[in-house]
């Protein structure tokens, strides 16, 4: 009798709400967990990675990465990876703002897909948010579709990789909502772009996550200077 072959999902995942969310919704649906984390020298590095860890703890995930990223600090040109430049803390502003980091995405997502083929997943899960993000070009949903194809363009016939981006059309407190629903542990989360101890409750980052807690008519349960 053939055995059922196991169904695996490299999951990215940052130690933030929405990855992690994602992550809880591919175990939900069935596939085996893979976690991929990446260090890329961002102001929150050792929170993120700590996070994560408990996270994966959390989803009995038996395999997971942790890949370091040196290129990103040499880089610079992101207040996430530069230290000389600041975290801006006045609000969303219009355009992309100075905490996007330079293709990010595609160079996760490129390394994820190297993952995949090695791992025989046929699924990448990212927690990309279009709507209600902080404006990065690589969160669109037109461009994640486009990197799926280039993926399979660029690797063996028989891996068919599908990027998933269950959140992409949601807005933080339908994310919130959706944690709940699926007992996601949102105090092992972090979004603070700029703190390690308490999340600054100012940055981009806080202040969407605040507010889909406040919308969705919650708490949130990480600690806040």
């Amino acid at each position: 009798m053939n055995e059922k072959k196991i169904k695996k999902a490299i999951c990215i995942m940052s130690g933030g709400m929405d990855s992690t969310l994602s992550a809880y919704m591919m175990k939900n649906d069935g596939y085996e967990v893979i976690a991929l984390h990446f260090n890329y020298d961002q102001r929150t590095q050792t929170k993120e990675l700590e996070c994560f860890h408990k996270i994966c703890n959390d989803l009995k995930v038996k395999e997971k990465y942790v890949l370091d990223l040196d290129f990103f600090k040499q880089l610079g040109a992101s207040a996430l990876t530069d230290k000389s430049i600041e975290v801006p803390t006045g609000g969303i502003e219009d355009g992309v703002p100075i905490t996007y980091v330079p293709f990010r995405n595609g160079i996760f997502l490129s390394m994820a897909a190297a993952v995949a083929e090695k791992e025989e997943a046929e699924v990448i899960s990212i927690g990309v948010v279009e709507e209600d993000s902080s404006g990065y070009p690589d969160c669109r949903e037109s461009y994640i579709k486009s990197m799926q194809e280039s993926i399979n363009l660029g690797t063996k016939d028989e891996t068919n990789i599908t990027i998933h981006m269950p959140l992409v059309n949601l807005k933080k407190s339908q994310i919130v909502q959706k944690s709940l629903e699926l007992k996601v542990p949102l105090e092992l989360t972090w979004s603070c772009y700029k703190n390690e101890n308490l999340a600054c409750g100012v940055c981009d980052s806080c202040r969407l996550r605040l507010n889909g807690f406040k919308l969705a008519g919650v708490t949130d349960p990480i600690p806040y200077e």
